[in-house]
């Protein structure tokens, strides 16, 4: 068995599980087209994608056709008639299937990070962050595509406006990161410039700027969006105090926690910081800042925190203080389990395997919490 696991390159057989696995769904998809595509595949999966990229309430499948709907009521009546509905957002079962993908895809990208002999100093980690951002702020133009009167042309349709939609545009990111770090690798090892991770840092902050300098054009130039740049000062700001906070604290209370993963862990903390401040300011304390209006959370883990937070906290409470804050508090604890887990040992063992698992934690919590600041920072 040890010479069989010798001679397999696992690079082939990453591609081969890949190629497997999909034709496998396809497979089952034409001979099972309603069990399998409709039932699951597209009420699951490609459903809330289509109709998020409508500005839909729902999208419903029946016969082999798609239609969109506009109003709660007419989803409803769709539900009741035994119509197979999707709405916008993530389920329990999407989130699921999404986390699989998501430990496959590390897996490749542990491989590739081998084969291109990088990945071993923590400096990569930090290099990728702005990528992080980049990819919250380009499905912010997604959400400012949704905004715009029907008489004006959006330049993004479908479906190729899926390319930047959840969780489509995390592999549109990763194709555009990709190419900036072959690019990075080809100029530093031509001696253009000193360390590829530099130059990649500069690729993913050049992506950012232009993304959210278009979000400032258009902010500028029309009447559908606007600008409150309170909300970033306000999320920035609480988060990073919240962070260097607890990860200062953690430094003089339990130092040895902070050991395996050094200022990584405050960029955790920092990421997820964002993530849930974001979160609670743009439900809860939208109108204390100046916001427009409110903005609610996809995710049904959120919801089910907030639904948690009202059950057991008095309704007098949750006037003064709001109902979002636990998502806050989860978000920073978890962090600090993170923190917590991830020992030295662990870096000088497989140090790639443990920057791509910090680099994974840090995209959960920054990518959506990005996008949550941006958008109610330009009133979308």
């Amino acid at each position: 068995m040890a010479a069989i696991a010798d001679r397999t390159d696992p690079v082939r057989t990453w591609l081969a599980a890949a190629v497997v696995g999909v034709v496998a769904i396809a497979g089952a998809s034409v001979a099972f087209p309603k069990a399998v595509y409709t039932n699951f595949v597209w009420r699951y999966f490609w459903g809330p994608i289509d109709a998020d990229a409508h500005n839909a309430v729902c999208a419903i499948r029946a016969n082999g056709m798609v239609e969109r709907l506009g109003t709660a009521d007419a989803c409803q009546v769709a539900v009741s008639r035994g119509f197979t509905v999707a709405e916008p957002g993530y389920t329990f079962v999407s989130e699921a299937g999404y986390a699989l993908v998501l430990l496959f895809m590390l897996a490749g990208v542990l491989l590739l990070v081998r084969r291109l002999g990088i990945g071993t100093d923590r400096r990569v980690v930090f290099a990728l962050i702005p990528f992080v951002l980049f990819g919250g702020a380009l499905r912010t133009v997604e959400d400012a595509a949704d905004v715009v009167p029907a008489s004006v042309a959006t330049g993004i349709d479908y479906p190729a406006s899926a390319l930047i939609i959840s969780p489509v545009i995390y592999v549109t990111v990763f194709l555009v990161t990709l190419v900036a770090l072959l690019v990075s690798l080809w100029l530093a090892r031509r001696g253009i410039v000193g360390r590829y991770e530099d130059a990649l840092a500069g690729f993913g902050t050049l992506a950012l700027a232009v993304t959210v300098g278009y979000l400032g054009y258009l902010a500028a130039t029309t009447e559908y969006l606007g600008f409150y740049p309170q909300m970033l000062v306000a999320t920035i700001g609480i988060a990073s105090a919240i962070a260097v906070g607890v990860y200062l604290a953690i430094d003089r209370l339990a130092p040895a926690l902070n050991a395996g993963t050094g200022t990584i862990g405050l960029a955790i903390l920092w990421a997820q910081g964002i993530d849930g401040v974001a979160n609670v300011i743009a439900s809860d304390w939208w109108n204390a800042i100046g916001l427009p209006f409110e903005y609610t959370a996809k995710h049904p883990v959120n919801e089910l925190i907030v639904g948690f937070t009202e059950l057991v906290v008095p309704h007098s409470v949750i006037l003064v203080i709001g109902d979002s804050w636990p998502f806050l508090v989860v978000k920073i604890a978890l962090s600090v389990g993170v923190i917590w887990l991830f020992e030295e040992s662990i870096f000088e063992d497989s140090p790639r395997y443990a920057y791509l698992l910090m680099l994974a934690i840090i995209v959960v919590g920054l990518g959506p919490g990005t996008r949550d600041m941006l958008r109610a920072t330009f009133g979308i």
